[in-house]
Formats: structure tokens, sequence, C-alpha cells
């Protein structure tokens, strides 16, 4: 009995020596919330403040990690703050991967942060402005087309675009129409009612949107717009999206907002109701 027993003994020894190691899974990435990361890097450089906004602490410190891991934000900056010095370093990583004018503004994109995210984080409620197009004679995206088909829909009329998107041009535009996301709408033969409820509709749908009159600038009455969170816009336009979020007008003295109040959400907010 003692020689079967040692037997078995080293059988099993053997056995566990030839068995393939089985290596342990592998920890699961964190998840980064692209709807939190873009809304933090519209409204933060716009603060007079280093507060966070609400919801993206931790998204934004995933990619502010990532970036000091690249050498190219000083770890005093990885605070949750998308601020200018975090802008400044996601436009280097922008760059970095051949990326030039618009497209290395220091908004991030879907592709860059899947990129920046590798090995390190995985992305939630991903951002796409999707492919450019004309709709009423004007060049937008299909994200921001999507958004005012929905508010004619809410209106029951057709809107007139007198300045679209990706419009580099105009110098009178200090900008803002250079990138995705920006309409300039005509109010001819708008009542004043009529134009406060299309803002507030446009509003209501996404939109930073505000009435522009001849008393602030060099221009004919109408109604401007920036779809929130569009990663084309321009930084003149990201600008006025976080100033709109900010309670303020979108325009250079940055005076209070002086349009209808609503809650203010972005398109894939208002489309999960």
């Amino acid at each position: 009995m003692k020689v079967r027993a040692a037997v078995l003994l080293s059988l099993t020894a053997l056995v566990t020596s030839v068995a393939p190691a089985v290596a342990a899974p592998a920890p699961a990435l964190a998840s980064a919330n692209m709807e939190a990361i873009i809304k933090a890097a519209q409204i933060d450089p716009r603060k007079p403040d280093q507060s966070l906004t609400p919801g993206a602490k931790e998204s934004v410190l995933l990619v502010e990690r990532a970036l000091d891991a690249k050498n190219l934000l000083s770890p005093a900056y990885v605070d949750g703050h998308f601020g200018t010095s975090t802008i400044s370093a996601y436009a280097a990583f922008q760059r970095s991967l051949g990326y030039e004018g618009l497209d290395a503004s220091g908004l991030p994109g879907r592709t860059s942060l899947r990129i920046l995210g590798e090995g390190r984080f995985t992305l939630t409620n991903e951002l796409t402005p999707g492919s450019r197009l004309t709709y009423h004679g004007a060049t937008m995206n299909s994200r921001t087309k999507a958004m005012l088909v929905e508010a004619e829909r809410l209106l029951g009329r057709t809107l007139t675009v007198t300045q679209g998107s990706y419009n580099t041009g105009n110098p009178g535009s200090a900008g803002t129409h250079d990138g995705g996301g920006a309409l300039d709408l005509s109010v001819s033969g708008m009542s004043s009612s009529l134009r406060t409820q299309v803002v507030r509709t446009l509003r209501n749908v996404g939109f930073a949107a505000w009435l522009r009159t001849p008393e602030q600038g060099n221009w004919a009455y109408h109604i401007h717009a920036i779809a929130i969170s569009d990663t084309d816009q321009s930084p003149q336009a990201q600008h006025q999206a976080g100033d709109y979020y900010l309670g303020r007008n979108g325009l250079a003295n940055r005076g209070p907002d002086d349009g209808p109040q609503v809650p203010k959400v972005t398109w894939e907010e208002y489309r999960r109701g």
C-alpha cells in the first residue's frame, strides 16, 4: 500500500509539473464617459476658478493621467479639471498623432480618446459629429442636422439657415463657424414671441442659442446656435458653449444670458429624455 501511495503521489506531482499555468485574468480597464469629458472640456476653461464639472471628475482624471504618462501634462494639473493646461496638453497629444488645425484644438475626439486610452481606459457614451452634408443649402454635420430637424418638428415650421458650419471664409464670425455645430438662422417675418419660441426650442434639443440684435454687433437680427458637445467645434464655438452653461451670452463681453431659461441639455441627453 505504501508503494502504491508513493507511485500515486509521484504521478500527481508529474501531472502538476507539466500542466500549463493558467494566467490570471487581466484587470478590467476603467471606463471614461466621453459625454462628461467633452462637457468638462467646454465648461472648465471658461470658469474663473478650478471647480469641477459635476459628474466629470473621474473620467477627466483618466484622460489627465494618460497625458501625464506621456509627459504632456504636469502632475500638478491632474486634478479632474479640464482647464487650459489640460486643453493644451491634449492639443499636443493630437499633434503627436499628426492632426493639424481644428483637429488639434485640444477638444477631444472619439478616435484620439480611443488611442489615448489604449491599455488604460475604455470609452462609454461615445460622441461623433457624423459626416458633413448639405441641409437647407448650408454645410453642417449629420448630428447638427438631426438636432435642427427635431427643432423644426417641434416648432412645426422650417427654419432658414443663413450660415452653416465649416465656413472659414467669414471674418465677421470671428472663427465661430470654422468648425462644426455652428448655425445662423433667419428671423425674417417672425414676431418677437416666435423668435423667443425658436430660441427656446433650439435650447431644448441641445443648442446653445441666442437671438442676436444689431445693438450687440455689426449684424442684422438673427439667431445664433452652437450644438453643445459637437466635437468638431472651433475653439470659439467651444467657448460659447461653455459660456452658455455658465449663464453667459456667448459674446465677447461675456454678459448675462439674455435668452429663455431652460434646463441645459445636450442632444444625447435630450434623446434619452
